[in-house]
């Protein structure tokens, strides 16, 4: 059922028994009669354009044929970019300025998964609240594939040489040789890196699981601690200036120090602050509320805007462009560029990051230092019988007490007063509330644990 697989941010199940050519085939019919009727849609013939990609799961090939299909046989024409990550489908869609793209792609789940993310013209991201609950409704009405004529046409092109020039205008050559400990999840980190990073003066690239298999070493999620311990372990061994592994889709990539540390994405937004800021005084930074204060305070002494976004890259690239905002960082590992027609990038924020460390010869464990000074809980997930009386016990408990806000779920910042702030939100994917907290020292925050874990309910493992 197609109902089972559209999710708040984009579409996935498992292959084939929910994410299928049928199902592909009345997603492609949906989406492009979606942008055909899009109040944004370009004139001319680049608005009939709708380009799909496909990233190196074994199901993918089928699936993107299937969802070229359903595009043609709504009247829309099909260029067809092959296989490539996701944040390509955003460069293509401003490059070619055409109605939009769809990437064929489950992006950090395991194998047998499979789905589409879909973009809008400018590259847009599509949503629940933006069009993704329209487009299951007309692809619920579509009917199987082959019940109707297949009437736009086809085509393929190749552009990489032109988004390895997009991503290096974000790039400082190195003034200094800099060795980089790359893991790529055998995703499509292995096809990116390679075309884009091969042959940059003064950059080496040591690399782990860039083979494209369809099968995966270790799960293409840097954000499970485990996934990290190859890349943890590599820049040790190979004296690496610092190290980045990438998920399935390689939209967004973790990144460690040269001492093996697991470098917070929250720390490398504000780590990155004046590198952007430089290029942009005064702009607006926007970030993740389950950020570290560190980020707010970071974008304040640069003298400029800190905005903050609720959880999601739907979100994050709404208000980045909404503010104009030179750059942004989600905790996920997704970070957004201005620059980028505000979309992420995970080969931009490498980019970046090797920016900054060829121009320096302070390493990067003592660059982040400074950031990480208030100790964090990290995100917890609780199963809780009833959520809402929860929230309403915490609002009566904590909302008089300093600055409330329900941007996503409840926040509570008591950190003048009483050293700590926490978010407590519902996951948009299972059913958990998940709390984030910080505090001025660890007391503190052991303390406040220690108050609310009791409140949120039980604990659950392994979420």
């Amino acid at each position: 059922m197609l109902k089972d697989i559209f999710k708040a941010y984009d579409i996935r199940g498992v292959y084939p028994d929910l994410v299928n050519e049928d199902a592909a085939f009345a997603i492609g019919f949906g989406t492009a009669t979606f942008l055909a009727n899009h109040p944004e849609r370009p004139s001319g013939e680049a608005g009939d354009i709708v380009l799909v990609s496909q990233d190196m799961r074994v199901s993918s090939p089928s699936l993107a044929e299937a969802l070229s299909d359903g595009i043609r046989a709504a009247g829309m024409n099909v260029i067809d970019l092959g296989m490539c990550d996701t944040s390509i489908m955003y460069f293509a869609v401003n490059h070619f300025g055409c109605a939009g793209g769809i990437q064929t792609t489950a992006s950090h789940n395991p194998p047998q998964y499979n789905g589409f993310k879909i973009s809008a013209p400018l590259a847009k991201p599509i949503g629940g609240t933006t069009g993704l609950k329209d487009i299951q409704a007309i692809a619920e009405k579509c009917g199987p594939r082959g019940s109707k004529d297949i009437a736009g046409s086809y085509s393929e092109e190749d552009i990489w040489d032109a988004y390895r020039k997009h991503i290096l205008g974000f790039l400082t050559i190195p003034s200094k040789p800099i060795k980089v400990y790359i893991d790529g999840s055998n995703g499509m980190a292995g096809k990116l890196v390679p075309k884009v990073f091969d042959g940059v003066e003064n950059l080496e690239i040591v690399d782990i699981n860039f083979e494209i298999t369809g099968s995966f070493v270790h799960e293409p999620n840097p954000l499970v601690a485990e996934n990290m311990i190859p890349t943890q372990e590599g820049v040790v061994k190979t004296k690496a200036h610092f190290g980045a592994c990438f998920d399935g889709d390689a939209d967004r990539c973790m990144v460690t120090d040269e001492l093996g540390n697991i470098i917070g994405c929250d720390h490398l937004t504000a780590f990155l602050c004046d590198h952007f800021l430089s290029q942009a005084p005064g702009a607006t930074v926007i970030y993740d509320l389950r950020s570290s204060k560190v980020v707010e305070e970071t974008i304040l002494a640069a003298n400029a805007k800190p905005e903050k976004s609720s959880v999601g890259h739907v979100n994050m690239k709404k208000l980045l462009r909404d503010t104009d905002g030179i750059f942004g960082g989600e905790l996920s590992g997704h970070f957004y560029f201005r620059d980028n027609y505000y979309a992420d990038s995970g080969a931009i924020a490498f980019a970046a990051i090797v920016s900054v460390l060829g121009q320096t010869d302070t390493p990067l464990s003592q660059l982040i230092a400074p950031f990480k000074k208030y100790p964090q809980s990290g995100e917890i997930n609780f199963h809780t019988p009833d959520k809402d009386a929860v929230i309403n016990q915490l609002k009566e408990d904590y909302a008089s007490k300093g600055k409330f806000e329900q941007l996503d779920g409840v926040s509570f910042d008591l950190f003048d007063t009483e050293g700590f702030w926490f978010n407590v939100r519902a996951s948009n994917t299972e059913p958990l509330l998940r709390l984030n907290a910080e505090a001025k020292d660890q007391a503190t925050l052991d303390t406040l644990l220690a108050k609310l874990k009791p409140m949120l309910g039980e604990e659950a493992v392994g979420h």
